[in-house]
């Protein structure tokens, strides 16, 4: 494949700086977008990185390997350049956007035969495939935000026109311009395509934002800002508010959720076991009464609107203050009845539909305020929401059937972010906590019965946490290497030390000896161990301690001094290049090689012997039944803690857990790792920073002593109403 020459990139510099003026909308939108896909392009690369790196880690042969280190050092040293390049293209597209699908159509429209393509190359076809399913799924994935761009940058553009559209951030023209930039870096087309494929992961995936801050910006501006896209059709057209519309109600506001007939199922199923319910306790049927005007629908939405948000906020006027709090729907709204019935006017009453909704929200509601996995504070914030979820499922009681429900997926995503977020995290410094508190307050100030606005917040706050939680995993990731790094260090120092102390406590070695091998051998025994899976040198380095022992005792046989005569040689010079490898100090090097030189001469000459140490002394019976105690009392210990451990062995990575502390605090955090060799566990925070390491048993005694706790994961509104249907079925039974 042709390279760029490094001048390419000082032209690039220039020639950005020399583009036209752009509108100032457009600016910022550009500012915007560099420097959002710069921040994408970063995590992109370090993800190329770790890939990389994990299949050097698990290559089968040397030379796989440094093909992967190779490919690693080639990428860190021309990254920036790269960057630079891809951010300067990105950059010249909003100056002088190209045609959107002009080069797609030149390139569809040449003749397809088997002469052209023997001329393009296998890695160039793998590139290629590769670059059209990327742009494919970009364009298919976003197709609604990128066609409303389309049509708004080409109204700002004046060389653009319907038949020839512009649009800068088009997925083709973007992931060209990486492609382009990625052909300076020599590597092959493997590392190639992991490098694609880490771009499509990282940041065509997440163009959504910029896409969406794109229009933002453009609507501010006043640029086609009630725009319609039927994406079923794939028709789009400007709409003009008309007379008699709400002149706040925008079409592209508008939920894309439509409930079917079928959604309601699962209500009418909760209200057969509730009729039921109230058959076995003895209530009696409602009978339609004249006396009696039953309200229900519109009108009872209109009541509920009639509630000021500030009916779910505390005195304090802060939603985060305060405990909790149940509100008893059913007395609300029939003080809302009361209080709105005219003089003489028949009794109003509720409809059994709505009484029956009312009970499944107060119910719904009891198991959030109940559920130990919610921490306190995102729970007191969600049960401000408790009138808000009433108008929601009068107005569409597919609520309950339907996991897709905007409502629902909002709150199951609130649930799920505020899960890791514990009591002694700071409220006012934390943008998770501040993102759910304005999810909350915006609920509250907002909603007049217009479901899209939960299919908004949900789409913001998905957002909010997609870049949390990519800073995180990106800490995390880190994280997760550093433990594992640590401890296998660890595991090495301990069976190199253990070694070495079982094989040279068993003789009175000369000083000499024994401080090349605890001083020195033990460094490259310990470098042996921790590359063991790659080069199996682990055991030469523990034969290389048996030799040496070997060779100080004394050898009287014809045949032992031969052997001792060939073995000497080699045994110094191995010697000399591990403690060489492992930089051993020079001089001090060759000032012990001659110490042990003649150490083993004088051994050979005069057959004397290195001492074997005195055997331990026996030990007592009180001690022997200490042992015996401590045994017993551990095999209890065992017992005790086996259903724990049984519990911990389901325990799975990314699961959450608390701890609680002996003075009564407790802290939320994620299994990041388990880590075999030690049979640790690693966790770490929300931010990805680790917390706290324990041992499976460790664990075990914790859960015993009731200071662990094993969170449930699954969606909150799932939970609820599983507990909800199991409750009613028990009482029906």
């Amino acid at each position: 494949m042709k390279k760029q020459s490094g001048i390419h990139y000082l032209r690039e510099h220039r020639e950005a700086a020399s583009t036209r003026p752009v509108p100032p909308e457009v600016a910022r939108i550009r500012d915007t977008v560099v420097a959002g896909l710069g921040d994408l392009l970063q995590g992109a690369f370090d993800a190329v990185d770790d890939s990389l790196f994990e299949l050097a880690n698990n290559s089968r042969s040397n030379n796989e390997q440094n093909r992967y280190f190779e490919a690693m050092r080639e990428i860190r040293i021309k990254r920036k350049g790269v960057e630079r390049h891809f951010q300067n293209a990105v950059a010249r597209f909003f100056a002088t956007p190209p045609v959107t699908g002009q080069v797609r159509n030149e390139e569809a429209s040449r003749p397809t035969n088997a002469d052209s393509l023997s001329l393009v190359g296998d890695d160039d076809l793998e590139e290629q495939v590769a670059l059209n399913a990327m742009v494919s799924k970009a364009k298919a994935h976003f197709q609604g935000p990128l066609l409303q761009l389309q049509a708004r940058f080409t109204e700002v553009y004046p060389d653009a026109s319907e038949t020839a559209p512009v649009n800068p951030m088009a997925p083709e023209h973007l992931c060209s311009a990486f492609v382009e930039a990625i052909q300076t870096l020599e590597i092959q087309i493997r590392e190639r395509l992991i490098v694609l494929k880490q771009f499509d992961r990282y940041v065509v995936s997440n163009l959504g934002m910029l896409l969406d801050e794109a229009n933002r910006i453009l609507i501010q501006a006043g640029i086609i800002p009630n725009f319609r896209y039927h994406g079923k059709t794939g028709q789009q057209k400007a709409a003009t508010t008309k007379a008699g519309e709400p002149s706040g109600a925008a079409p592209e506001q508008q939920s894309s959720y439509q409930p079917s007939a079928e959604d309601s199922v699962l209500f009418e199923q909760i209200r057969q076991m509730l009729a039921q319910q109230r058959a076995n306790s003895g209530m009696p049927t409602r009978r339609a009464d004249p006396s009696v005007r039953v309200i229900g629908g519109q009108e009872l939405m209109n009541l509920l609107g009639a509630l000021p948000a500030q009916q779910m906020w505390p005195e304090s006027g802060d939603l985060s203050s305060g405990e909790p709090v149940s509100v008893d729907l059913r007395q609300v709204i029939q003080g809302l009845i009361t209080r709105n019935a005219a003089q003489g006017e028949k009794t109003a009453a509720l409809s059994e539909v709505d009484e029956d909704l009312i009970n499944l929200v107060s119910m719904l509601f009891e198991f959030i305020l109940d559920d130990y996995n919610l921490s306190s504070p995102v729970q007191v914030l969600i049960s401000r929401l408790q009138i808000p979820i009433l108008k929601v499922v009068i107005k569409d009681k597919s609520f309950f059937s339907k996991a897709t429900h905007p409502a629902r997926k909002l709150l199951n995503s609130l649930a799920r972010a505020g899960i890791g977020w514990s009591s002694s995290d700071e409220k006012s410094r934390d943008k998770l906590y501040d993102q759910i508190h304005t999810v909350v307050q915006r609920i509250l100030n907002e909603f007049d019965g217009d479901i899209s606005l939960f299919e908004t917040l949900n789409q913001e706050f998905e957002q909010f946490l997609e870049r949390e939680n990519r800073k995180a995993s990106l800490v995390e990731q880190r994280t997760r290497e550093s433990e594992r790094g640590r401890i296998k260090s660890q595991k090495a120092q301990e069976a190199v030390d253990r070694l070495l102390k079982e094989k040279v406590a068993r003789y009175d070695l000369p000083e000499s000896v024994h401080d090349i091998l605890v001083h020195g051998w033990s460094r490259v025994m310990f470098l042996a161990y921790l590359r063991d899976d790659a080069e199996h040198r682990w055991q030469e380095t523990a034969k290389v301690v048996d030799d040496l022992i070997w060779c100080l005792h004394p050898h009287e046989e014809d045949e032992e001094r031969d052997q001792w005569v060939r073995v000497v040689p080699g045994l110094l010079k191995t010697l000399r290049a591990g403690l060489e490898e492992v930089s051993y100090n020079a001089n001090r090097l060759d000032q012990m090689m001659g110490q042990l030189k003649h150490e083993l001469a004088d051994a050979f000459r005069t057959n004397s012997s290195i001492k074997a140490r005195k055997e331990p002394e026996p030990v007592q019976e009180d001690t022997v039944s200490l042992h015996s105690k401590a045994e017993y009392q551990q095999e209890l210990d065992d017992a005790a803690i086996a259903e724990f451990v049984t519990q911990l062995d389901k325990l799975e990575i990314g699961h959450w857990v608390e701890f609680s502390l002996v003075n009564g605090t407790s802290f939320r955090c994620k299994l990041s790792a388990i880590i075999d060799e030690a049979d640790c566990f690693v966790f770490v925070n929300r931010m990805g920073l680790k917390v706290i390491e324990k041992t499976r048993v460790e664990l075990a005694h914790e859960m015993r002593r009731g200071r662990l706790t094993l969170l449930e994961q699954g969606a909150l509104i799932d939970r609820a109403l599983n507990a909800m249907v199991g409750s009613l079925r028990s009482k029906t039974a």
